[in-house]
């Protein structure tokens, strides 16, 4: 049994009202509340999913923003009601996207010593300073080839997840996060990247782990850590990060809206410490 999901081709030709209607129950909005959000009527709302009444344009993208729908399937709604699609997807290399690549290159280098890079919808990695470049240290080239995926590099068993101390809290917030964003985006290539990845197989713990390894390199497992962290071996020593990702508010471009900037703050003076002495 499969699953269509909103913003595919063969959802699409069944017009806007299916679409409209999935990411209603999706999100858990009533007919009700929805018609109050975006200033119209449940009978109205209830016309337009059953194919009675062509919304306007500008409801389609009114009911678009009070879902929550992502920019990508706001388009997606747009043609299935008829209508031209509203936001472009530029590609990032454009030259009308100069200002961008400058300046989250800007960001991401103004953060060193400290991890940065940004991603796009599907982890491919389209930017990354030199710590995040330090981790990628000893990693295979096969994995190391473009489009580089962020995701799959981490959790690969011949990638990151052996120096992850703490693989498997570290691999459950990862998985747990990539289903969010199927859960907002409903994204079939993303579905399959979380099959791909989750099935990686997961080492037992050690004996290191399990004692926390407070051999005096690292901050021992009585810090007191204000966010999970990533706790992850680098030429004999143990870093610890907490990560932070920010996007760009109201984006009026597909390409844009999909971008995420992650950062890697030390949760600990030990890490913080061997970054800025790496770096010098």
């Amino acid at each position: 049994m499969s699953t269509r999901l909103p913003g595919t081709t063969s959802a699409a030709a069944e017009g806007v009202g299916p679409l409209l209607r999935a990411w209603r129950e999706q999100r858990r909005v009533s007919q009700l509340e929805l018609a109050l959000r975006a200033d119209s009527s449940a009978r109205h709302i209830s016309f337009i999913e059953t194919g009675r009444s062509r919304p306007s344009e500008q409801m389609v993208l009114r009911l678009a923003e009070h879902l929550d729908v992502p920019v990508r399937e706001r388009n997606a709604l747009l043609l299935a009601a008829g209508y031209a699609p509203r936001f472009p997807e530029t590609p990032l290399d454009d030259p009308a996207l100069d200002a961008l690549r400058e300046g989250m290159e800007r960001l991401i280098g103004g953060y060193e010593p400290y991890p940065a890079l940004v991603v796009d919808a599907m982890y491919d990695v389209v930017a990354a300073n030199r710590g995040v470049m330090m981790l990628f240290d000893g990693v295979p080239e096969s994995l190391l080839v473009p489009p580089l995926n962020a995701v799959r590099l981490t959790l690969h068993p011949q990638g990151l997840a052996p120096r992850i101390r703490n693989l498997r809290e570290w691999r459950g917030h990862l998985l747990g996060q990539m289903e969010q964003q199927i859960a907002l985006r409903r994204s079939a290539p993303l579905r399959a990247l979380y099959d791909e990845v989750a099935a990686f197989p997961v080492p037992e713990p050690g004996p290191d782990e399990e004692a926390g390894e407070a051999d005096g390199s690292q901050q021992s497992a009585s810090v007191a850590y204000f966010a999970l962290p990533m706790r992850i071996e680098h030429e004999g020593r143990i870093l610890s990060f907490v990560s932070s990702i920010s996007t760009f508010n109201t984006p009026m471009d597909v390409t844009v809206a999909e971008l995420a900037v992650e950062t890697l703050l030390p949760a600990d003076p030990a890490t913080a410490k061997y970054l800025q002495s790496w770096l010098s």
